[in-house]
């Protein structure tokens, strides 16, 4: 069996999949095709896998690859030395996880001087081996004969001591004995933490866990997170420790043969073992191995979030005025039309003097009926609900709608190379209030310039491994960026980046060619871009569209490889292709078998169906204003008790964040998301979801507000609507 046919079989058994739809994605994938893509036009070679499973095939194949990879290494490395037996190249080849192959390579591995290296230099080696053995003879009298003053083995406690020394690195180094160790701090290690003397007041919002003790195996991610970022932060005194006793036992099991005074040593010298190697090595591991599980676990909900708010419902095509709201130094206010272009900028102090206010007022009507303005978007961040309140109270006419929109990460983008390239004549802050605007009418649109790491949707996302949180959240933002498609003649680069097949080259090879030669009037044009070769046509061109077009169906989901499909089909029924997507009666008479092929089965042809349905529809969710309650604009204006709407900013594992109006988002604990047992926040709530909510506790010093959704006839309800 070749190393690919092991890779197919280990991945089908472990993801529960056939091992010909694993094989067929295995090939796609290595050819260069991107998820999005082989899952929306590649069904019949994969059995219709979608994304989640394509992922964990393309994620699981890595790793498999790199195990051996290093399988190759650890067996070059030992052969190299003379001593690599037909049996441990066996138990290399057999190791199916990374930490046996390691654990197996750890004798052999080159190390750093270290006793026991120097126990050797000294000829202590034999004196072990015949300890180790346990067979009846004189210690005293044996270890006399290794006494050498030049080599600084001056009596017979310093040759036992460098024999002993010698056997603590063996036991040290047992594969078998390190995976029972391991087997015991998994089942019955625990992390326990301590705040340093001194340190109370400092690391006060770590207070929950001053004494601290969880057991290795059910320590949550968000607490193993916090309590490794607390001692990072010199708060916490951390720890991993197991029954030392039954470790010992454990491994004097394993090793003592016998009851003489060579057994005793051994005792001693696996004591010894443990407390100086083997207990590190494995705290080390243990640390290792659930931070690893604690991040995956930190990033599935970041990633999970940011899916949420990225496929938010947007405002679409509206005039809009922007305001990124401040007291010393003004509100920044633009105003963009329903394309979203900048058209102007002012500054008002809404807070200022008795004229400044007065001013202020006329500003913001004269502009709103100058450009037509149809909402307005304020930034929730400070000062946000007094210019609210304010624009609420200047007599502007019904018809316009006044929004809060969350600015987390705004100030990132204004100061961005982006932003600089968009608008290299307006200043941060300027660019600022054009980012929450456009974040009204298309926040999929606005958050792809944004590092995700500053939309201020994670949990400890600076805290986790940042490679696997860029590959994950990479992936959300690609697979919304081409489930809801991009529009060929209006995108930005950032988002055309996004885009199956392109890339930032490729991005803006398209800009360039749209700036040179005006609009794209059909897919077929991409070809005559520089830099898409075929391959990126091919990847791309269904995610395009092109609204107003010479083709009607290069404004849906409908692949162009496919276009000659439709075009039958709607010869067949003796009409045109714009005709079949404006009637359904027409498409009612089509019959699906007739247009199966070798290639094109009912899968993509069921797709195909529904593109003409509805083509290039928005799988996002209809828009809905939204507006905090009256009167509540600071923490201390809540009351315990008080019934309040607010939108989810944050999912986490122990809960959801919150905001309320009062420029500090509060806590909803899991504990508190339902009357019933809730595993996890993401079966009752999602990010950008209105919920009702009562406020439990405010602690002012801590700065934390805690809130409830329980009791509440209707506990949750979504923001949104469906199409």
């Amino acid at each position: 069996m070749t190393s690919e046919e092991s890779y197919i079989k280990k991945i089908a058994a472990q993801l529960a999949l056939r091992p010909v739809n694993v094989s067929a994605a295995i090939d796609l994938l290595d050819a260069g095709g991107s998820v999005p893509f082989i899952s929306r036009y590649r069904k019949e070679a994969t059995g219709s896998l979608d994304e989640v499973a394509l992922t964990s095939i393309r994620d699981r194949l890595q790793q498999l690859r790199e195990l051996d990879k290093r399988r190759a290494v650890i067996i070059t490395s030992i052969d190299d030395q003379g001593k690599l037996t037909d049996e441990l190249k066996e138990k290399i080849l057999s190791a199916e996880v990374m930490t046996e192959l390691e654990d197996l390579y750890l004798p052999y591995k080159p190390k750093r001087r270290t006793r026991a290296t120097v126990a050797k230099e000294k000829g202590l080696e034999p004196l072990a081996q015949l300890i180790f053995a346990q067979g009846d003879f004189d210690i005293e009298q044996e270890a006399q004969k290794y006494i050498d003053v030049e080599k600084k083995v001056e009596t017979t406690a310093d040759a036992l001591a460098g024999a002993r020394d010698i056997i603590a690195e063996w036991v040290n180094e047992n594969a078998p004995a390190r995976e029972k160790i391991r087997a015991l701090y998994f089942d019955k290690g625990s992390f326990n933490a301590k705040v340093i003397k001194g340190k109370e007041e400092d690391g006060k919002n770590y207070k929950d866990y001053f004494d601290f003790t969880e057991s290795v195996k059910s320590i949550a991610s968000h607490r193993l997170l916090a309590v490794r970022r607390a001692e990072k932060e010199e708060i916490l005194m951390l720890k991993v420790i197991v029954p030392e006793q039954e470790a010992l036992t454990i491994l004097e099991t394993q090793f003592v043969s016998a009851n003489n005074d060579a057994a005793q040593h051994v005792r001693m010298a696996i004591a010894d073992s443990f407390k100086r190697l083997l207990s590190y090595s494995m705290e080390t591991e243990i640390r290792l191995i659930t931070k690893e599980t604690a991040d995956k676990e930190a990033i599935r909900v970041f990633a999970e979030n940011l899916r949420q708010l990225l496929m938010a419902s947007p405002l679409g095509q509206h005039a809009v005025m922007a305001i990124d709201p401040g007291f010393r130094t003004g509100c920044k206010v633009v105003c963009l039309d329903s394309q979203g272009k900048f058209l102007a900028n002012e500054t008002i102090f809404p807070t200022g003097s008795e004229f400044q206010i007065d001013e202020a007022g006329r500003t913001i009507k004269m502009l709103s009926q100058r450009y037509q303005i149809e909402f307005i978007a304020i930034g929730n961040g400070t000062a946000s609900r007094e210019t609210e309140n304010f624009v609420r109270k200047i007599g502007l006419p019904s018809t316009i709608q006044i929004m809060t929109v969350n600015e987390s990460g705004a100030s990132i983008y204004s100061a961005s190379d982006v932003a600089r390239e968009e608008f290299p004549d307006q200043d941060v802050t300027v660019r600022g209030a054009i980012s929450i605007g456009r974040r009204l009418m298309d926040p999929l649109a606005e958050l792809v310039k944004i590092d995700p790491k500053s939309i201020g949707v994670g949990q400890y996302q600076h805290d986790v491994d940042q490679g696997l949180l860029k590959q994950s959240l990479d992936d959300v933002v690609i697979s919304c960026v081409n489930s809801v498609g991009v529009e060929l003649n209006t995108a930005s680069k950032q988002l055309l980046t996004y885009v199956s097949g392109l890339g930032p080259t490729r991005a803006q090879a398209i800009i360039d060619h749209r700036n040179t030669n005006g609009a794209f009037v059909s897919r077929e044009q991409l070809r005559d871009v520089a830099k898409l070769g075929s391959k990126a046509v091919e990847q791309a061109s269904g995610f395009l569209r092109i609204h107003g077009g010479a083709n009607p169906l290069d404004s849906s989901a409908v692949h162009p490889e496919t276009y000659h499909i439709v075009d039958k089909m709607a010869a067949d029924l003796g009409c045109l292709v714009s005709q079949l997507l404006a009637q359904e009666a027409l498409r009612q008479r089509i019959k699906l078998t007739d247009y199966v092929t070798d290639t094109i089965g009912l899968p993509t042809l069921t797709d195909i169906m529904a593109e003409l349905a509805k083509p290039g529809r928005d799988p996002r969710a209809v828009f809905e204003v939204f507006r905090f309650a009256d009167g509540i604009e600071k923490p201390e204006d809540l009351k315990l008790g008080m019934k309040l709407t607010g939108l989810v900013t944050n999912i986490t594992n122990f809960g959801a964040f919150v905001d309320i109006g009062v420029h500090l988002d509060g806590l909803v604990h899991i504990s508190q998301m339902s009357d019933k047992f809730v595993r996890d926040p993401n079966d009752i709530v999602k990010v950008s979801q209105k919920v009702k909510v009562t406020v439990m506790e405010v602690d002012l010093d801590r700065k934390r507000i805690a809130l409830s959704m329980k009791n509440n006839p209707d506990i949750h309800f979504g923001c949104a609507k469906s199409k």
